[in-house]
């Protein structure tokens, strides 16, 4: 049987279960514990006719424009497990293991895809065709992991978001189905999700199934029984209950408890993986008022702090949570690949260690720190909620530095 996929858990809560007219939604990035996740800002670019752009295994053709992006990546690669673009568009992708054997020969990452859509889509549905026409050209492959010694290799799903509305996107190879979501709330986990209920899909999928034999043409079509191996197809979501009972509630500070939640197994701390950064992104439906994206940056949500970001011309750079670069002379980047693992941790990164071997070593110490840490978070939550809320409009020098001084803010507690 193939390596199981790493258990990330993406949201999203739309009014009227979310509060105030905001769609909100979320993502643990769950990976192999010691990969570090850095936090960076791309800001949009034009770009000339004929250019190219180098993804993490392989080079395609540059569009001319490219819109601002956030994301939170694991540092050795080129696109990203989860973000946002200045557009109010979010996407996260989810690792799936389907009965088709994903391909280990280089192609695009699931996680590029994440990025690609972002750079190149204005709207939700912009990035899923975005994705899918760059999935049906290059195809997905590769290792998914900083791994020299084997290939670990899955098929993608992505969930894509902006004020609006939101698509599930489940692909196998190069074909793929999607479905459209305006309301209530929706979660996306390792296993593929979509059954009957589909409003787009790769125009010769059912015609590729019939002729493998998975489906005989005269049963409903239900992407997730035909795709999935034998019994994988479960109901996976249990962080999906609790934003449901919030009945109309859901609000950024919500889906943050959603993802601290050890019990549930949203928050994932396992031998093999670990959560290594989340994100939680406020989109408020009126697109006079900006969205909102909280990053954590480190490991664990639960002994870490999301942090606001929002888009502005300038937004100031924050090299504290940014790995080294180490160009060329990158292991990823050398063939044979991950002949070495060089030191990825960013200074944040390199904090939070030192956090949380406190919280482990002297518990009174450790549970003082916190409470400090989630007194900060909170007097984010609420200036952002401030500006949601107002009837004024934003000004940028505001917020230009708003994600640097967060950051800045925790390493001073820290030290």
């Amino acid at each position: 049987r193939m390596a199981a996929a790493p258990p990330s858990y993406c949201f999203v809560a739309f009014p009227p279960c979310s509060k105030d007219g905001l769609v909100v939604f979320g993502k643990n990035s769950a990976r192999p514990r010691d990969e570090v996740q850095e936090v960076v800002y791309f800001a949009a670019a034009d770009h000339d006719p004929g250019s190219k752009v180098e993804c993490t295994y392989i080079e395609i053709e540059q569009v001319p424009k490219t819109h601002a992006v956030v994301l939170s990546r694991p540092s050795w690669l080129w696109g990203a497990e989860m973000g946002a673009n200045e557009h109010g568009v979010c996407v996260a992708n989810e690792a799936v293991v389907t009965r088709e054997p994903a391909s280990e020969s280089e192609a695009l990452l699931g996680m590029d895809l994440v990025r690609l859509g972002l750079e190149r889509g204005a709207t939700a549905k912009e990035a899923l065709d975005v994705i899918v026409a760059l999935l049906e050209e290059h195809g997905q492959g590769g290792n998914y992991y900083e791994d020299g010694s084997s290939c670990h290799t899955f098929q993608s799903a992505f969930l894509i978001v902006d004020r609006n509305e939101a698509w599930v996107l489940e692909t196998s190879g190069k074909y793929w189905a999607a479905e459209k979501i305006t309301e209530g709330v929706k979660c996306i986990c390792n296993q593929l999700s979509l059954t009957t209920k589909i409003d787009a899909e790769h125009p010769e999928l059912r015609n590729y199934v019939r002729s493998q034999g998975w489906w005989n043409g005269d049963s409903d079509f239900n992407f997730s029984e035909v795709f999935s191996l034998a019994d994988d197809h479960l109901a996976c979501c249990s962080g999906k209950e609790s934003l449901e009972k919030q009945g109309g509630d859901v609000s950024a500070q919500a889906m943050i408890d959603v993802l601290r939640d050890k019990d549930s197994g949203v928050c994932v701390d396992s031998e093999s993986f670990l959560t290594t950064a989340s994100i939680v992104s406020v989109l408020p439906q009126d697109p006079s008022f900006p969205c909102v994206h909280y990053f954590t940056g480190t490991p664990d949500p639960s002994r870490s702090i999301f942090k606001p970001f929002i888009f502005v011309d300038d937004v100031k750079l924050v090299p504290k949570v940014q790995s080294p670069s180490f160009g060329n002379d990158d292991p990823a980047k050398k063939i044979p690949r991950f002949q070495e693992k060089p030191d990825r941790r960013h200074e944040l990164y390199k904090a939070h260690e030192w956090a949380r071997s406190l919280l482990e070593n002297d518990q009174d110490k450790g549970q003082k720190l916190m409470r400090i840490m989630l007194e900060l978070e909170k007097q984010g939550l609420e200036a952002m909620e401030d500006i949601l809320t107002r009837t004024e409009v934003l000004d940028p020098a505001e917020v230009v530095d708003l994600f640097y001084d967060c950051v800045d803010t925790e390493l001073k507690f820290f030290k």
